[in-house]
Order: structure tokens, then C-alpha cells, then sequence
């Protein structure tokens, strides 16, 4: 177990987080009378969770099989991380400060109504996002082990990121827009569209088999939004014999379609043309276009 901060920011001897009843019914009154401390409390115990993590990934990384090394070292060695997680939180390396800029936005309404350990989960999220202090080696590491994408993820941009070119080179529209939309609807390829016999219709784009489709459908539930409720619903959408012709039938879509035409001649950044996608009515979700700029950035790290 670490050692942590208490509610007034100092070292808990202790050694215990505010996980406790009692540490966490402190933290809740603090945060109605002063949210920006609890949100600095909140962010230095999040701070100090996460060196901790840092420093034990470390170690199991480290050969511990050597003619010195025994049950009684790695205590020795457990007791001096200990230490060291709580020299460091004392001093602090930048991440709190970090992650208190990013959500003191939000925060001041937020923190008071929230329990503590609600902060931390979105308080992880946003690090993602977090900008770094210029030659803080330590705090990069951090950002970029909280920012890697999945294997699933890195497999889908490789194999579809020579599609979406070809499809780019066609429309004018960025490729990581395109490799987007593939992503989010295709949920990386995991809930790819299929047919009745289980087999993929390689359709990641979640486009409908109107009445000027003549190739093979697959039926399948989806949600619908309307009037931004929410339901589920059967529909057809277009089957096709490769990822290849899907790409090219997504290009086509747009490029034929006169609800796009305005939107590719825009000649937009990536977030705003995918918020003028949706406009367009790619998709009936409120929220589409947040979303796949949030799948854009990711591919971003990826590619």
C-alpha cells in the first residue's frame, strides 16, 4: 500500500488513500465548501495512484531471478518504492498540476456535487488529452502510457489505412476522417456488419441499402435516433465482396450524393467536416461527430 494525501494535502502516514467511509464523507464536505481543493486533493491522490502503478510496472519489468535476489528483497525493494512514490508525491511531477488546468473548467460545478471517487475516472480520461510541460521526460512517459491504443485498434488503421487513401484520393476527404467513420461504425472492425450465415458483409460504414441498391443486404438491428430518443430498429445495409469495393462505394456515396456535395467542396478542417458530415445527415446520433473526432484523434496516435 502507498501512502497517499489527505484532505489537507499532506503526507497520510497512514498509508491509505481516501477509500475509507470516513476519509471519503471529508472529502465530500470539502468539496461543498471548497471544490477547487478537493479537485487539487483528488488530483494528487490520482497522481500518487499512478507513479505507484508506474514505478511496480517497472520492477516486474526488471529480471528478479538473480543469486541476490529473494522473498526478503523484493519486501526491502516494495518498502523503498513506497518511499520513493511519496518523496515524489510531496514534490510532485507535474501530472496533478496537469490535470487540475484541464478540468478546473468544469470542475466548480462538478466536484460539489460528485463523489471523489467519481473525479478519478474522468480525471484519467482527460489526461489523455493533457498538454506537457516541455522536457518533463517523466510526465511524457505517463502521457503516452495513458494514450496507447489498443492491438485491435493499431491492426484496423493498418489494414484499412490503404483503403481509406485510395478513397481519400477520390473524395478530397482526410484519410484519418475516413479511417474514422470506418472505426466508429465498424466499432474497429469488431461489429462489423454480418450476414445470415455469420460471414462479414465488409460494410464499415453503416450504409443503408436503399432503393437504388441492387447487390446482396444484410438485415441486422441498429440504433436509430429520433428526436434524439434513442430505439432499436431492423434495417438493410449494402453486403459487399471486399473491403476494397466498400471503400469505393463509401466514395462514390458522397461524391454522388447531392446532401455531400456542398460538404466536400467546404474544403474544411477535419472537425469541422465532420460535424458538416453529420449535418448532412450521415447519421441520425446527436452525437456522431463528437464522437468520431475523438476516434480521429486516436488514429492520429496511431498512424
Amino acid at each position: 500500500m502507498i501512502n497517499s494525501i489527505d484532505i489537507s494535502g499532506r503526507a497520510d502516514a497512514s498509508g491509505s488513500l481516501a477509500v475509507s467511509a470516513r476519509s471519503l464523507d471529508k472529502l465530500r464536505m470539502q468539496a461543498k465548501q471548497s471544490p477547487d481543493q478537493a479537485l487539487k486533493v483528488v488530483a494528487q491522490q490520482f497522481e500518487t495512484v499512478f507513479m505507484n502503478m508506474m514505478l511496480k510496472s517497472m520492477r516486474e519489468a526488471t529480471p528478479q531471478d538473480g543469486m541476490f535476489d529473494s522473498e526478503q528483497t523484493k519486501m526491502f525493494t516494495g518498502m523503498l518504492d513506497q518511499q520513493l512514490v511519496q518523496s515524489m508525491s510531496s514534490r510532485g511531477v507535474g501530472l496533478a498540476d496537469i490535470m487540475i488546468k484541464q478540468l478546473s473548467r468544469p470542475t466548480s460545478s462538478v466536484v460539489a456535487q460528485a463523489s471523489p471517487e467519481a473525479v478519478l475516472a474522468p480525471a484519467a480520461r482527460s489526461a489523455r488529452a493533457m498538454p506537457v510541460s516541455h522536457g518533463d521526460s517523466f510526465v511524457n512517459g505517463m502521457k503516452n502510457s495513458l494514450s496507447q491504443s489498443t492491438p485491435l485498434q493499431q491492426d484496423f488503421v493498418h489494414r484499412m489505412t490503404p483503403h481509406a487513401v485510395q478513397a481519400s484520393q477520390e473524395t478530397g476527404v482526410p484519410t484519418h476522417l475516413i479511417l474514422g467513420q470506418a472505426a466508429l461504425e465498424s466499432g474497429w472492425g469488431k461489429r462489423e456488419i454480418r450476414m445470415p450465415d455469420g460471414s462479414t458483409s465488409f460494410n464499415l460504414f453503416g450504409i443503408k441499402a436503399g432503393g437504388n441498391w441492387h447487390g446482396k443486404v444484410a438485415e441486422v438491428a441498429t440504433t436509430e435516433y429520433h428526436n434524439g430518443i434513442a430505439s432499436k430498429q431492423v434495417e438493410k445495409f449494402r453486403a459487399y465482396t471486399s473491403y476494397t469495393e466498400a471503400f469505393s462505394d463509401y466514395a462514390h456515396l458522397l461524391l454522388d450524393n447531392p446532401r455531400y456535395a456542398q460538404v466536400l467542396q467546404s474544403g474544411q478542417g477535419s472537425p469541422e467536416l465532420a460535424h458538416a458530415i453529420q449535418r448532412a445527415g450521415y447519421a441520425t446520433d446527436p452525437d456522431y461527430a463528437d464522437k468520431l473526432v475523438k476516434v480521429m484523434n486516436r488514429i492520429n496516435t496511431i498512424s
